[in-house]
């Protein structure tokens, strides 16, 4: 009876999706019945703040008619009793690709690969095949019922589904995952708009790095503008009419670290857009930057395995970073609670899905609150899809998408019995499945007497059976409503199997078999008592423990508090003030307000300040490294001849450890450069290595640079045949594309003079604004500053003949290794000069270079600073001025120039920067010895007032981390033992940045 029931009860919930399906004939007869069910004395969760005991809930049609304490069920409604039972909102995932056609990555090899500068997409599309904003997720829809059925065992009832592929992803659709037909489960086919930095699919060369699909996604917003407002009449352009098309939808962009929600929403403020960010897990690690930004996120409940490090050797791997991300990482969604940072739970990333309930319960442990918990699976995603009028709480009129469990949603013991979808049932367990557990006295004639024990959750029991309490066997069992069986091996000695059929009655088993030799046998067990909870105190003590404490940045070596400004007052130093005054002895100079406020001799101390003792001691104000590509993602974006649209501000690495390798070497200002891979590449960033703090507060934005380059890098000469296509493949041609470029440029500036000029606006169409374009005006218009990689003499004098016909001026020759031949005309253009000390012989360009080179240029009127184009040089960037005494017999104060005030002047900082002066920048170093002797280094590294690197504070620092790294390496092995699954430590080496370098988006890049 009761199967007839249910399947009654099936027939009238098909009716549901059915009735709504009226433009789709039917092969067969009609059953228009409405599909009404009470649920009565249920624990119903209505939302995660309202909890009804003993409610009732009301669906007919496929959706909620009614909730509530007492609920007047009409007749001819389905009652369903479910005294002891809960029922809660089914789940809504926002980051899917359930149905979606199967996303194949081209091979990407590491590094270089062929070249293809157009979009390879039929039809009047966008010029990228990254920018796709004509894709549709509810035409690219088909329902997958395998699929379907596991997300639903595991509680979800919606998703909120896209392709994943591509910058500009087009639009996602929120279907639900009944077992029905597309029109049946699709709920908004243009549901939202889907955004990334990953181009995916698509195997054209730009973008090539991180930073390029940054400009790339920046130019189609301001592309869709021009079109929108009048470029549609110039061009045809499906892209963009699709890109306007989609911008009033919520907006979901996928990132992968806490960084990468700092940039995307970086993008979003910049065009108006309040992004809805998927995350990579580790925001707690930028908090307070993270929830500045005003993002919602949708956060991966993806934690790291258990680092393996039984084996001493395999431990080495692991950094204390990643040992402190395994540990904290379970208490992110946490720390996103307790900020108030709006975020949903995504099941994307887990390779078993049944791994989220797992990591949900641990987050709990971890100090999420249960109700936090159920608002991020339900009514924060259905808000974040604007769909909260229908999914995310069970009130009237919405959606009848509920789960019938069997006890607190988020306890390990609950079972998830039903999934009911548009007020269709789908099971997922047995409701009315029987309670096993306990433990029995089984009897089988024929054998000796022995115990049953049945132990495990309700749905997934675990059966025991033992003999003369010391022998175990773990028979084969198979359970169907009330129906059992069994098989087992008695004796491992004698080979045969016992084989048992049975049923339930009352609380005891019984039934009939067959011993191994075939003899009939009756058989019982008889219920002797309950199964006993197993206690949770040990998994409460693990989860309770002392927690690791968050570094700024998040390394190793990070601080546990930022450094803050103070006033200090540094007595009795030596000061190298690169002013008139030149070295003075036994002078203090004081701090305040991150300034440089006064020099003298004999200075009082202010109230509260910090007195340092310089006596002996040489202070300096900090090195200026004016070539650097450290604290970066990527280096190069080789696409195209001229990247000038590309900048290094949004690939700028807070988290790179050589940031604070530099502060201990007297680093203190940087400018990151793009490579050397094309005549025009990207704008530069120039960053004070404040360690510790997010890229925004690094970054110096008036200092406005950009790079470009000369030689063989530029045309690609050592890429072999794949390098083929692209222009400029000869000296000529790198000429060439600086003439082409700026006389683009001057005529673009120009339409944008004359159509400000307009006193009536409304009636012309404002030219198109052009990324690579506006930086290139920038520089005509003095605005922004050239740094060019650069070698050979003829070069050098081809762009500066290129700049004197054009207009412009180049700011800095960088590398200039034949400087010495041409440093008249360079003194007479204005250029200076950022050079290495003593580099030759490296390759062909600089087989005649020599290590005069910066001293002969110096004698001729050039500023000249030596720069280090390597990590591992700039910590040693005070010796490699000292050289310059020894190759051409500079001064030791000019020597020490080459590092701070000349570096300075050639970024135009040098009224803030480059000498100890009142009123200048406090960056000050103070150094145990001579700045230009082998045995100097710092006592401290300071930077506007706060220091950043304290000699004495680093010894105490690396005591604490080795002890610190003990500590968790104790705790993985705790955590292994215990059952957790791990994963062997891979290595990871950090990359450090050339000019030639090349970048992809994957993790491991090649060297040239």
């Amino acid at each position: 009876m009761r199967k007839l029931v249910w399947t009654l009860v099936g027939l009238l919930a098909f009716s549901t999706l059915s009735m709504a399906q009226q433009t789709f004939p039917r092969n067969g007869a009609y059953d228009e019945r409405p599909g009404r069910y009470a649920f009565i004395n249920a624990t119903v969760v209505v939302d995660p703040q309202t909890t009804l005991e003993k409610g009732t809930l009301l669906i007919e049609n496929g959706k909620i008619v009614e909730v509530g304490p007492s609920v007047r069920i009409p007749k001819g409604t389905f009652t369903i009793d479910l005294q002891g039972k809960f029922i809660y909102p089914s789940l809504l995932e926002l980051d899917s690709d359930y149905g979606m056609p199967e996303t194949k990555s081209e091979a990407r090899g590491r590094g270089r690969s062929a070249q293809q500068m157009e979009s390879s997409k039929k039809g009047a599309f966008g010029w990228n095949q990254a920018i796709q904003p004509e894709m549709q997720a509810a035409i690219l829809f088909t329902p997958d019922t395998k699929k379907s059925a596991d997300l639903r065992k595991n509680g979800w009832g919606t998703a909120l589904v896209h392709p994943h592929d591509g910058i500009v992803r087009g639009t996602g659709a929120v279907v639900t995952l009944a077992d029905e037909p597309a029109n049946a489960v699709l709920l908004r086919a243009q549901a939202s708009a889907h955004f990334s930095l990953d181009k995916g699919t698509s195997t054209q060369t730009y973008p090539g790095s991180l930073m390029g699909s940054v400009a790339l996604l920046r130019q189609a917003y301001y592309d869709a503008e021009w079109f929108a407002k009048g470029g549609k009449a110039i061009e045809t352009n499906l892209s963009l009419e699709a890109f306007n098309q989609i911008k009033s939808l919520p907006s979901f962009f996928e990132t992968t670290d806490k960084l990468g929600i700092l940039r995307a929403a970086d993008i979003g403020k910049e065009f108006g857009v309040k992004y809805i960010i998927k995350s990579g897990g580790d925001e707690f690690q930028r908090i307070e930057e993270v929830k500045a930004t005003g993002a919602s996120l949708i956060v991966p409940l993806v934690f790291p395995a258990t680092p393996d490090v039984e084996d001493p050797w395999d431990a080495e791997l692991v950094t204390v970073a990643e040992l402190k991300r395994w540990e904290m990482a379970p208490g992110n969604p946490a720390a996103l609670a307790k900020a108030g940072i709006p975020f949903a739970l995504t099941s994307q990333g887990l390779k078993n899905k049944a791994d989220f309930w797992t990591n949900l319960r641990k987050a709990i442990d971890y100090g999420l609150s249960k109700e936090k918990a159920l608002e991020a699976i339900t009514l924060t995603p259905a808000r974040f899809a604007a769909m909260e009028d229908q999914l995310g709480s069970l009130k009237k009129g919405k959606l009848a998408n509920f789960l019938i469990t069997s006890g607190d949603l988020f306890s390990a013991d609950n079972i998830i019995y039903e999934n009911w979808i548009q007020g269709k049932k789908h099971v997922v367990n047995d409701l009315n499945a029987p309670d096993l557990r306990g433990t029995y006295d089984f009897s089988v004639k024929g054998l000796s007497p022995m115990s049953l024990k049945i132990t495990g959750k309700l749905n997934k029991p675990e059966y025991q059976l033992i003999l003369n309490d010391t022998i175990k066997i773990t028979p084969k069992t198979s359970v169907s409503g009330e129906l059992i069986t069994l098989s087992f091996q008695p004796d491992k000695k004698t080979p045969g199997t016992v084989r048992l059929t049975g049923w339930l009655k009352g609380k005891n088993l019984l039934g009939e078999g067959e011993l191994s030799d075939g003899t009939p046998a009756s058989w019982t067990a008889t219920f002797k008592e309950a199964l006993v909870a197993e206690t949770t105190a040990a998994k409460k003590a693990e989860t309770t423990s002392e927690m690791g404490t968050l570094l700024f940045p998040f390394v190793g070596l990070g601080n546990e508090t930022k450094p803050v400004s103070e006033t200090i007052l540094i007595k009795n130093a030596t000061v190298w003030t690169n002013e008139a005054e030149g070295i003075v002895q036994n002078t203090d100079v004081l701090v305040q307000n991150g300034k440089i406020s006064k020099l003298g001799k004999s200075l009082a101390a202010p109230g509260g300040a910090r007195v340092i003792d310089g006596t002996g001691k040489h202070l300096t104000n900090g090195i200026i490294d004016e070539h650097s590509h450290i604290a970066l993602l990527a280096v190069n974006e080789s696409a195209q001849s001229s990247t000038a649209e590309v900048r290094m501000s949004d690939v700028i690495n807070s988290e790179d450890i050589n940031i604070y390798r530099q502060l201990a070497g007297g680093v203190t200002t940087s400018q990151l450069l793009h490579g050397s891979a094309n005549s025009i590449g990207g704008q530069s960033a120039v960053i004070k290595l404040k360690w510790g703090e997010a890229p925004a507060n690094l970054l110096m934005p008036e200092a406005k640079y950009i790079k470009f380059a000369l030689g063989e890098n530029v045309k690609q000469s050592n890429w072999g045949d794949i390098a083929r296509v692209r222009f400029p493949q000869t000296r000529m041609g790198v000429e060439q594309v600086f003439f082409d470029h700026f006389i683009r440029a001057k005529e673009y500036s120009d339409s944008w003079k004359a159509y400000n000029a307009l006193k009536n606006k409304a009636t012309a169409t404002a030219p198109r604004r052009d990324l690579e374009l506006d930086a290139l005006a920038e520089i005509l218009n003095k605005e922004r500053f050239i740094t060019c990689h650069s070698y050979v003499q003829s070069e050098i004098n081809m762009l500066m003949k290129v700049a004197d016909s054009l207009n412009f001026k180049v700011n800095t020759f960088t590398h200039i290794l034949e400087g010495y031949k041409v440093a008249d005309k360079m003194a007479s253009h204005g250029v200076g000069a950022s050079t290495f000390a003593d580099w030759w012989a490296y390759k062909m360009e600089v087989k005649e270079a020599i290590p005069y080179n910066a001293a002969l240029m110096a004698r001729e009127g050039v500023v000249v600073s030596i720069n280090s184009d390597d990590a591992e040089m700039a910590r040693r960037l005070n010796q490699e001025a000292a050289k310059t005494v020894q190759f051409g017999g500079i001064s030791e104060e000019d020597a020490w120039k080459m590092v701070t005030l000349n570096p300075a002047k050639l970024l135009h900082l040098d009224s803030r920067l480059g000498s100890v002066k009142a009123g200048k920048d406090a960056d000050l170093v103070l150094w145990n010895n001579h700045p230009l002797s082998i045995y100097a280094r710092p006592d401290f590294t300071m930077i506007e007032g706060a220091i950043y690197f304290d000699y004495e504070a680093d010894q105490k620092k690396q005591e604490k981390l080795a002890q610190e790294r003990s500590q968790l390496i104790q705790k993985a092995l705790s955590s292994k033992a215990g059952g957790a699954s791990t994963a062997r430590p891979e290595g990871r080496i950090p990359r450090m940045w050339h000019c030639e370098d090349m970048s992809g988006f994957d993790s491991v890049h090649s060297h040239d």
